[in-house]
């Protein structure tokens, strides 16, 4: 897939830090929301060219990295899904973006639930990504893998490249994964009724084989509305689904990120509220 290069990019002042973001496309210029995407822990911008690609021939796409990810040094500011959500809110503003679509990866995702919970007014669509809403929707192997990362596992790695590049400071690079080993660990613990509280529409996404057990998904899935027992009486929709749910065959936490070609054209439909076709059986 060929990749296109950002219209406009840089660092903002958000929230104490020096955030590093990419637009793609004209913002404001169509009444297609522009698409914002969150990448994963320890990923940076790069990480989502493919899902760029594939999204700006149709909308305006932005994409930023987080506290000490990528291009955005860390500071000594507390690390949260909470704070990372309020800087994607100031992002937005900044760039005078008055209302996004916005996808997280793993997560990003976890970000953009509390981007959606937080400052609802500037979420259209959501679309969760191998991501949960609390810790126990990951399989405890996760986090037991999560806790035992060292520097040596990035060591000559693109993520430990990049934040000496702007911080060359080796502890301060063992002080960041220790800060993000307990943000990933911690997680976020987003009570059911928070969940249904959500305004926006939500399409929930993970592998089989994912570190996020299905389970959880279909949990994320039903309490945003999903589930049609009209369609389920008729066999078919006869409107818009509240909610939409993926789960894709022999498919990892990291596969799923590479999943753009599948994913995209489904994620769209989504975005576009696109009335899935039924087929003239009868």
């Amino acid at each position: 897939m060929m990749t296109t290069k950002p219209s406009r990019n840089g660092h903002l002042p958000i929230n104490g830090l020096s955030l590093y973001h990419e637009v793609n496309g004209e913002l404001g210029r169509s009444k297609t929301p522009p698409l914002l995407l969150i990448p994963g822990a320890f990923m940076a911008t790069d990480s989502m060219k493919s899902w760029v690609s594939a999204f700006a021939s149709e909308r305006a796409v932005i994409v930023f990295d987080q506290q000490g990810h990528g291009r955005t040094p860390d500071t000594s500011r507390k690390m949260s899904y909470e704070q990372f959500a309020d800087d994607a809110a100031a992002l937005l503003r900044a760039l005078k973006v008055q209302r996004a679509d916005v996808m997280g990866y793993s997560q990003g995702g976890g970000v953009a639930l509390q981007l959606a919970l937080r400052h609802p007014a500037l979420v259209n669509k959501l679309v969760s990504l191998s991501a949960t809403y609390r810790r126990d929707g990951w399989y405890p192997s996760v986090l037991e893998g999560i806790e035992s990362l060292n520097a040596t596992a990035f060591a000559g790695t693109p993520v430990e490249k990049a934040f000496r590049e702007h911080t060359p400071d080796a502890t301060a690079f063992d002080a960041y994964l220790e800060k993000m080993k307990v943000l990933s660990i911690d997680d976020q613990n987003i009570s059911d009724a928070q969940m249904r509280s959500i305004s926006a529409k939500t399409m929930v996404i993970v592998g089989d084989a994912d570190g996020v057990k299905p389970e959880h998904a279909l949990a994320m899935f039903k309490l945003r509305g999903g589930g049609d027992e009209e369609a389920a009486a008729s066999g078919m929709l006869q409107k818009v689904p509240a909610a939409r749910l993926v789960i894709l065959a022999a498919t990892s936490h990291i596969g799923i990120s590479g999943e753009s070609a599948v994913l995209v054209p489904m994620v769209s439909a989504f975005l576009d509220d696109v009335m899935p076709a039924t087929p003239d059986l009868f």
